[in-house]
Formats: structure tokens, sequence, C-alpha cells
């Protein structure tokens, strides 16, 4: 006769406290997954605010070569890309950052740049928002 008949006097003490226990739980995951999005949609957005990219490079001599860059950007933002030049051998012959101030969504810019030994290939590094 000591078992209490089920429904009779409500829920149980550990049944309310379950039950506060998931709330608060799910609560906190979507908090949790509303701020990783959040984290996300800026990290992603921040990203594509200015890039780079080389379409073509051409070696003018045996201490120069030329790239042509497309940067696509916010018009206000300036920002900084950086080619290298490379040898044949792998080593790194030529590092230089070109600003990019002008004031357009599209830039299309050919950039010339001085090596220590000929060149083989010209690499973009990066292109970042300053």
């Amino acid at each position: 006769m000591s078992a209490v008949p089920d429904g009779r006097y409500g829920r149980s003490a550990e049944a309310r406290v379950d039950r506060k226990l998931k709330i608060v739980g799910a609560a906190l995951g979507v908090l949790l997954l509303g701020f990783v999005g959040w984290i996300g949609y800026h990290y992603v957005s921040a990203a594509n605010a200015f890039s780079g990219e080389m379409i073509t490079f051409k070696v003018l001599s045996e201490d120069e070569v030329q790239a042509r860059l497309e940067i696509r950007k916010d018009p206000e933002t300036p920002g900084v890309c950086t080619l290298r030049a490379i040898a044949e051998s792998g080593a790194e012959v030529g590092r230089k950052d070109f600003s990019v101030d002008d004031r357009a969504s599209l830039v299309v810019a050919d950039l010339t740049m001085r090596t220590t030994d000929e060149a083989t290939s010209v690499e973009l590094v990066a292109c970042n928002a300053v």
C-alpha cells in the first residue's frame, strides 16, 4: 500500500525536474546553434569582401615577371595582394605586395615584379582588405 497510484497526486518532483532540465537544455542548444550560425555567416561574408584571382602571367626577362590579376571587392574597400615568383627549382625568387586602391568593384591589374633569378611561375599568395 505504500505505492501511490499514477496520476492521482500530480507529477512527482523528479518528473518536474526532468522537464525543466529538458527545457533549459533545448534553450541552450538553440542559443549555441544560433551563435555558431552567426559566427559562420560573418566569417563567410568577410571572406567575400575582397578576393583576387590571377588570370595569367608572363616572364618578361631573367629578372622580371608580369601578372594579370582580377580583383573583386567592395568599391570603398582598399586592400593588398601578395604575389610571389618561383624558379624552376621551386625556390622563391621574388615576392611583392601590391596596393589596390581603385574605387571599383572589379579591378583588372597588370603588375610587374622584379626577381633575383629567372622565374618559371607566379603565384597569387593572398588578397586581403586593409
